[in-house]
C-alpha cells in the first residue's frame, strides 16, 4: 500500500471533500484507511447492565481512492515509487520527485 500512518491527506471525494488531516490507520486488505476526524458517524448504544445508553462518535475508514496525499507545497499528489543504488525502496512525489520521510514505525513489545 502507498500509504502510510501519519501521511497528511486531502480527502478529494465524499461530505468531507478538501478537508486536510492525517492518517491514523491502514487496512491494506480493504484497501481502505481511516483520516483522523474525517467521515465520522454516529452510533447509538442502548443501555444495558445497569450503563446508561450513550452515543458515539466515531471514524469510518475511507477508500483510498478518495484521498490525495499532500506534499511539501501543501498541495495535492500522487506517490510513486524509485529504487536506490543500494536496493532500497522509497515512495516519491509525482509532482516534485521529492522522497517522501516515512513516519517512523512504532516497535511491538514482546
Amino acid at each position: 500500500m502507498k500509504f502510510n500512518v501519519g501521511d497528511k491527506v486531502l480527502v478529494t471525494s465524499g461530505k468531507d471533500k478538501g478537508r486536510k488531516s492525517e492518517i491514523t490507520k491502514v487496512i491494506p486488505k480493504k484497501d481502505r484507511i481511516v483520516v483522523k476526524g474525517i467521515n465520522l458517524y454516529t452510533k447509538h448504544v442502548k443501555p444495558y447492565g445497569g450503563n446508561p445508553g450513550e452515543k458515539k462518535i466515531l471514524e469510518r475508514p475511507l477508500h483510498t481512492a478518495s484521498i490525495a496525499i499532500l506534499n511539501d507545497k501543501n498541495e495535492a499528489d500522487r506517490i510513486g515509487f524509485k529504487v536506490n543504488e543500494d536496493g532500497s525502496k522509497v515512495r516519491i512525489f509525482k509532482k516534485t520527485g521529492k522522497v517522501i520521510d516515512s513516519p517512523k514505525k512504532e516497535q511491538k513489545k514482546k
